[in-house]
């Protein structure tokens, strides 16, 4: 007899679950009811993005912030990258603006901060370039092509700042010779703090100077970036 208040109890729970599964199921539609030619995996990340970074910034995950202000023994304006469609890009073409460079991924729980990197690239063009650096290097969570990068990227967040091709960004013999420059202090002056996931950014000044580095959890959006990008 004790069995029955027992099975009564567990099919409590599982109509409970299955009620939660079936309103987080609907939810994830809802939020990308304007998503295409995402996976399953991509559009639960997108649901989950608010949760996860109140979640991440509650645990100080990821939320390293980095400031410098010296002058560089490399300059940064020598740098050269390869964008998405194979057109080379002369950094000494945006010599005057402040840049932000950031490592991307479309597999990521961070993967929805593209949607505020094209607003802040919107609000501040004049001023501020935004170039995106797709990585497989956390997780492999960037296993598509350059071409299937930028159609993710366009359909899905309207981005129309630069990507640049696939690369490593962490420290190896394969690491983009940007981001060598990046996290290499003999080279930028004073950072030898590498990604620390997908979404880390860095931001270098008009004069090619290296003054901040923001980890993922910090939006692209928050008051110190803001601040960074408007500091003279």
């Amino acid at each position: 007899m004790a069995t029955k208040p027992i099975i009564r109890k567990l099919k409590r729970i599982l109509i409970v679950l299955l009620m939660f599964i079936i309103i987080f199921i609907g939810y994830v539609e809802i939020v990308n009811r304007n998503s295409r030619n995402m996976t399953y995996r991509q559009k639960v990340l997108k649901a989950v993005y608010p949760a996860w970074m109140w979640f991440a910034n509650l645990t100080g995950k990821n939320s390293k912030e980095l400031a410098g202000t010296k002058q560089p023994p490399v300059s940064f304006y020598t740098l050269k990258g390869v964008e998405n469609n194979g057109t080379e890009l002369d950094f000494a073409t945006l010599k005057g603006k402040k840049i932000m460079l950031v490592n991307t991924a479309s597999n990521c729980g961070y993967t929805d901060q593209y949607k505020d990197l094209q607003q802040l690239y919107e609000e501040n063009k004049d001023k501020l370039v935004i170039i995106g650096f797709p990585a497989n290097d956390f997780k492999e969570q960037e296993k598509g092509s350059d071409e299937e990068i930028a159609t993710f990227c366009k359909v899905n967040y309207g981005v129309t700042f630069p990507l640049m091709k696939k690369s490593s960004v962490i420290p190896s013999p394969q690491q983009n010779t940007i981001y060598q420059w990046l996290t290499d202090s003999t080279k930028n002056g004073w950072n030898n703090q590498p990604p620390s996931w997908n979404f880390s950014k860095y931001i270098v000044n008009e004069e090619g100077v290296l003054t901040n580095y923001f980890g993922p959890t910090i939006s692209p959006m928050a008051k110190d970036v803001l601040e960074a990008i408007k500091k003279k």
